[in-house]
Parts: C-alpha cells; sequence; structure tokens
C-alpha cells in the first residue's frame, strides 16, 4: 500500500526504525517498506537487517553513536519524515531480583534511547511536510503483571514520554504515536519459553491469557506501526493497542 493523503511529497518517505533488525522491528521495517518509505534500521547487528531495507550500527545507550546513525541516514536519504522507536530490553523479577545498574541499563536502553534518537532525529522531522513518531510501549505499561516491574516501569515512562511529546511538536507538525502489544511471538518469547521445564504447556497458557487466544505476531505489530506512521493523518497522542484483547477483555 502506497503512502496516501497528504503524507505524500514528491520524494518517498524517509523511515528510522531502531531494533530493526529482528521482531517487531523488523516487522515494522517490512511494513513501512511496502508502503513505499525508504527504510534505514540501527540495530547493534546491522548486518541482519533484511534488504531493500539499510543497516546502519547503533547504540541507543550511546547518545554518539545515536547522533553519527541519524546523521549518515540524512546525509544518505537526504531526509527523515518518520521515527520508529522500537530498541528495547527484557526484565523479569520483582524489585528484589534486580540491582540499581540493571534498572539503570534497562531505562537507559528503553526511555532513554528513545529520548536519544527523537531528539538527533527532531531538526530533520521539523522540515518533513509528514512527520511521525511511534514509539513501541507495552500493555504491560497499565496492567500489574508479575514479576515485571523494572519492564512495567520503563514502559509507563514510554506511556508517559509519548503523550508529553505529543503536546510537545503538535503544533510543529509532528505526529506522535505509541504501539503498546501484549505478548508477540518473537525470538525473545521464543527464547524464555525454551527455558521452562514444559515450553508448550507455557505456551499453551500463554495463549489462553489472550482473549484471541494466540500471541500477536510481529507483523500485527508492525503494520499498526507503519499505519500510525503513514496513514493516520488525524492520530496523535494515542497508545495504541495490539494486545488480543488482554487489557480490556476478560472472558
Amino acid at each position: 500500500m502506497a503512502v496516501t493523503s497528504e503524507a505524500q511529497s514528491s520524494d518517498p518517505l524517509v523511515a528510522v526504525v531502531s531494533g530493526g533488525a529482528s521482531g517487531i522491528g523488523a516487522a515494522a521495517v517490512a511494513a513501512l517498506t511496502a508502503r513505499g518509505v525508504r527504510v534505514a534500521a540501527l540495530d547493534l547487528k546491522p548486518d541482519e537487517v533484511a534488504a531493500p531495507a539499510v543497516g546502519i550500527a547503533c547504540d541507543v545507550s550511546d547518545d554518539a553513536s545515536v547522533r553519527a546513525a541519524v546523521a549518515e541516514v540524512a546525509d544518505r536519504f537526504g531526509r527523515i519524515d518518520i521515527v520508529v522507536n522500537n530498541a528495547g530490553i527484557a526484565a523479569q523479577g520483582d524489585i528484589t531480583d534486580n540491582d540499581d545498574d540493571e534498572w539503570r541499563r534497562v531505562l537507559d536502553v528503553n526511555v532513554v534511547g528513545m529520548v536519544r534518537l527523537a531528539r538527533a532525529a527532531l531538526p530533520y522531522l521539523r522540515k518533513s511536510p509528514a512527520a511521525a513518531i511511534v514509539n513501541t510501549c507495552s500493555v504491560f505499561a497499565s496492567m500489574g503483571v508479575r514479576r515485571r516491574v523494572l519492564y512495567s516501569a520503563s514502559k509507563g515512562a514510554v506511556h508517559s514520554l509519548t503523550l508529553a511529546m505529543a503536546a510537545d511538536h503538535v503544533r510543529e507538525g509532528i505526529r506522535v504515536n505509541a504501539v503498546a502489544p501484549g505478548a508477540v511471538d518473537t525470538p525473545w518469547i521464543q527464547r524464555v519459553l525454551a527455558k521452562t521445564a514444559d515450553p508448550q504447556a507455557e505456551r499453551d497458557a500463554l495463549n489462553d491469557r489472550h482473549p484471541l487466544g494466540r500471541l500477536a505476531r510481529p507483523e500485527e505489530v508492525g503494520d499498526a506501526i507503519a499505519f500510525l506512521a503513514t496513514e493516520a493523518s488525524g492520530t496523535t497522542g494515542t497508545i495504541l493497542a495490539v494486545d488480543g484483547g488482554i487489557h480490556d477483555l476478560r472472558l
């Protein structure tokens, strides 16, 4: 599907996707590419980025790395219209299970990493006729889940960050939204399940917790990201759940 409405310009839009080599990030890259967007995927493993997207090495916990990557995208494509803040790391346990250094590490990647990328890209977004930022949040931001306190806190911050950024930049023509997935069938989930005593039983239980009866597919989240970035021209300050109904439905 091509980019539509006032988002069109004489040249294709350019998107930057952090964590674009795998999982939700790779799905977002594919969905944006299918809509005619040129995509640069920033990742610690740029060689794993699927063509035709361009892989660029980037560590979102390092401001110099982020600024260098954004400058490389701008030099290569001449513009930046879309930022997808997707890079993130997981954490498990209650408040006794992670020390201060781990709290700093997760918040630095999951929250401040988004700030670094959006901040570096902001001068280019301000020049775009169709500027958009999409952050990857989580339903864990607004529901209590056992042994996910650090991860949930980081995503709660992303939720608030998204709304505040939307308020700050709406009059500049920059839309800011987020997707909030539930459990997604990514390689990370697969690795977590593989470490359990009965991976199939754990998967079945996880599927049963979702009203749809299954985990979300990365492609479904990627499509939601691409929709918010390219087609939802009247939408800003929205957190779009892609969670199989787990947040609001009780069957």
